[in-house]
């Protein structure tokens, strides 16, 4: 499958960094947050990537073209025939397409906007600010199991994200909302599978894609939850990049499933 990552906002919540490069380029380890996630799907053997650029997009799309510049130690040799030597090959598995999804295009408008790039098949969505370590392609399984539209990865977390109700029976979401201060619910940690129809309840640009989509998707029974118990970071502030940096140095990093 096809994994498309949200790249493109203003990160306005980590300012410290967000107004030198987009947020999924803020480092982890001296890696951006956006490396870590395509490592977590490579593991699982996804290797396609659709990056919904905007903000900044120039930085996203230097560091791929400079990748072995960014990854691999390297000579340039002036004097004989100008020429760039790399020495340890990093190279992955990879292919990265990235698209311009416009400035200030609400979330749902990027994801409508790459729907050329997808065609008539199922995609993994995900945003390029938070790290898991959930299995992807048990996911996968799950969402083919329940034959609907869209699944999320349900996460318990302090609330400050949009609350998921989640039928018990059989998981389906039955309402998508804005959290309140007495909720103890899980909430959506992105990491969603999608299925082609998605894009005919985003609108435009301005459709943001937790609000109206979602919200419908749960009215119309085509949107269910994997609930995930392990680990799941959001990279939103400052001192939640430092926590990620921590883990990541201390050799304690949940979501380096790869090696």
């Amino acid at each position: 499958m096809k994994v498309v990552i949200l790249a493109g906002g203003f990160g306005t919540r980590i300012s410290e960094e967000s107004h030198l490069k987009p947020k999924p380029m803020i480092e982890i380890g001296e890696k951006p947050i956006l490396w870590h996630i395509m490592k977590e799907y490579s593991h699982y053997g996804h290797n396609e990537f659709i990056i919904c650029c905007g903000y900044k997009q120039h930085m996203i799309k230097e560091y791929f073209a400079d990748y072995y510049l960014y990854n691999g130690d390297v000579t340039f040799d002036f004097g004989h025939e100008n020429k760039m030597i790399v020495h340890n090959n990093v190279s992955e598995p990879w292919k990265v397409t990235l698209v311009d999804t416009g400035l200030k295009t609400m979330t749902g408008g990027r994801i409508k906007r790459i729907k050329p790039y997808i065609g008539n098949e199922s995609f993994l969505m995900t945003y390029g600010d938070g790290v898991s370590d959930i299995d992807i392609n048990a996911l996968i399984k799950f969402h083919e199991s329940k034959k609907q539209i869209a699944t999320l990865t349900a996460v318990h977390v302090g609330q400050r994200f949009g609350v998921l109700d989640i039928d018990k029976d059989n998981m389906d979401i039955k309402a998508f909302r804005e959290k309140s201060h007495a909720d103890g619910s899980r909430i959506n940690a992105g990491y969603m599978v999608l299925d082609p129809e998605v894009f005919d309840y985003i609108d435009g640009d301005d459709t943001v894609f937790e609000k109206e989509p979602l919200q419908r998707l749960a009215r119309d029974g085509q949107l269910n939850a994997y609930k995930h118990n392990g680990f799941w970071k959001c990279m939103d502030t400052q001192r939640e990049k430092e926590c990620l940096e921590k883990m990541w140095y201390s050799g304690n990093a949940p979501w380096k499933v790869w090696e």
